[in-house]
């Protein structure tokens, strides 16, 4: 039928074709000249001009400055338009909210801390979720109406069937009925719930070490251990979203744990969680524990381990490393991952001697033999995952020039 868009091979659907693959290109090598761009895509001169002054006249691509330094007259450089949208995420967890806005291209033009002390909050949910995503978008100099799209990290998961926070009981003031219906009033943009976890894989598979893995484990380690799943490219979220909530799993070497919804904790947490490694130091004899929050003071201790060689500081790593191993050997012989991620403060400050020492155990324990790296994304890695969650889908409709 005439004027209808989507159908395979009209003009309209290739020239769109065309108009993606050029702001992908865009996006990933910075300014084009129009022969390049032409070079890469496989076009024309004549239809690289007429892709890009499309382009342009859309407002998703700029003019900006001349190729300099060569033979001949200066080329015309284009560039994705940075205001064409903007994207927000935040990362929740119950002592702060921090939030961040990006451009299209990515970069990060705002962001806001919002803390959240106390084990009852202070002011009501969508009361924190509207002032820091307000503070995120006032320091990128924007109103709140200028995002296309909101993503928001939380521990636990929303039940896909109920619209209940689950597996998070620490995270006070997410758990009422209508807190999503409540959210989605106040916001006038779309918003996303993901898994904080789901989320630092995210920025791992785009941004880190598992870029080009279409298999791999993510062990998390920070306020409490979790595992995202990714298979064949897609993160696996399981039938209540609960999947990779690893710290549940019951291990050898740890009491067994009962009603683990109501106690928020299970075997490999209180076997390798982040609350574990102080009480491991202590009873090692190690002195000199920092004080502060457990998830703040077993990454200092791991760290400190890691940096200076001594009998105590070994056997803190080595027996972290082995409880560690203790639950990524069941995950490892469900899932056999072509690859395994360690992030989380509690596993990124080791470093390479940690994860080594975890590969070590791993290999003893597990049939299968995944290669274990530390994850690249250690500033904000929930964060940076929301962004690219949001970023990913709002350019897919901002960039869609067939409608």
């Amino acid at each position: 039928m005439a004027g209808t868009a989507g159908t395979p091979g009209t003009p309209r659907v290739l020239r769109a074709m065309n108009d993606r693959a050029a702001l992908d290109l865009l996006l990933e090598h910075g300014p084009l000249s129009r022969t390049r761009i032409g070079k890469l895509t496989g076009l024309s001169k004549p239809t690289a001009s007429q892709l890009l002054a499309r382009l342009e006249a859309a407002g998703l691509v700029l003019a900006t400055g001349t190729t300099e330094g060569r033979p001949g007259p200066n080329a015309q450089l284009y560039e994705v338009n940075p205001a064409a949208a903007y994207a927000a995420g935040l990362d929740v967890t119950p002592e702060r909210v921090l939030a961040a806005v990006a451009d299209i291209t990515g970069r990060t033009v705002g962001s806001f801390e919002l803390p959240t002390p106390g084990r009852r909050p202070t002011q009501p949910v969508v009361r924190q979720v509207t002032d820091a995503l307000d503070g995120a978008v006032k320091a990128a100099g924007l109103a709140r109406d200028d995002i296309h799209r909101l993503v928001i990290g939380t521990p636990g998961a929303f039940d896909p069937n109920t619209g209940r926070l689950r597996y998070a009981s620490h995270l006070p003031g997410w758990h009422t009925p209508a807190l999503l219906d409540e959210l989605a009033a106040a916001l006038p943009m779309p918003v996303e719930y993901e898994n904080d976890v789901n989320l630092a894989a995210v920025a791992e598979q785009r941004l880190g070490a598992a870029r080009g893995h279409e298999d791999f484990v993510l062990l998390w380690n920070e306020g409490g251990l979790g595992a995202a799943l990714v298979l064949g490219g897609r993160l696996h979220r399981g039938w209540t979203g609960g999947a990779g909530e690893v710290g549940f799993l019951p291990v050898p070497g740890a009491p067994l744990v009962r009603h683990v919804t109501k106690a928020n904790s299970g075997g490999y947490q209180e076997l390798a969680g982040s609350q574990a490694i102080p009480h491991l130091a202590g009873e090692l004899g190690i002195g000199d524990i920092p004080s502060g929050p457990y998830a703040e003071v077993a990454a200092a201790l791991v760290e400190r381990a890691a940096a200076e060689d001594t009998v105590l500081n070994r056997k803190l790593l080595q027996t972290y490393a082995t409880r560690l191993a203790t639950g990524l050997a069941s995950l490892v012989s469900v899932l056999d991952p072509e690859l395994v991620v360690l992030s989380g403060a509690s596993l990124t400050s080791g470093g390479e001697v940690l994860r080594a020492l975890v590969q070590a155990e791993l290999e003893e324990l597990a049939a299968s033999r995944p290669r274990l790296v530390v994850g690249d994304v250690r500033e904000h890695p929930v964060l940076r995952g929301a962004l690219e969650n949001a970023l990913a889908t709002t350019r897919d409709e901002v960039f869609d020039t067939s409608r």
